[in-house]
């Protein structure tokens, strides 16, 4: 989890804490591993429990950082409407922000998302329910929609 002045501003997941730091490195630059600050640690914890118990998890109510165009914003604004347990498709998604022939545009907007969970991208399905693309792996995403539809870890 990465985060600037304003709040969280990424969310990313990897295999181990030393992949994840090189990762955050290259994308933001001087990085600094925060071992000792309170405030980050519970919204660690928090984004933890989301992946592990997503049903009995509250919503978040930390400050985030979230930078991308209106369009993304709108898209984005629609996932966070997607209930835990329940999944969209992208063409369902276009209309639901009011632009039915930009499923495509909406695919990009997901795929640009840097808020993983906070932002629920791994809910998105292609028409047929099959699930297909995820910046942090199509296994990851199978994983995170399992354990919301079961509500179990």
């Amino acid at each position: 989890m990465a985060k600037s002045h304003k709040g969280i501003c990424n969310i990313a997941l990897g295999d181990t804490p030393e992949q994840l730091l090189q990762e955050f490195t290259v994308r933001f630059g001087d990085v600094q591993q925060v071992d000792d600050d309170i405030t980050f640690k519970k919204e660690v914890t928090h984004i933890v429990a989301m992946i592990e118990s997503p049903k009995f998890v509250r919503k978040h109510d930390f400050p985030l950082d979230i930078i991308g165009t209106v369009f993304q914003q709108k898209v984005w604004t629609g996932l966070c409407e997607v209930p835990c347990g329940e999944t969209i498709s992208y063409e369902a998604l276009a209309q639901h922000i009011g632009m039915p022939n930009a499923f495509r545009a909406v695919a990009n907007a997901c795929a640009r998302n840097e808020l993983a969970l906070l932002i629920p991208c791994h809910r998105v399905v292609r028409k047929d329910g099959f699930i297909s693309g995820y910046r942090w792996g199509i296994w990851r995403k199978k994983i995170l929609l399992q354990r919301e539809q079961k509500g179990e870890i």
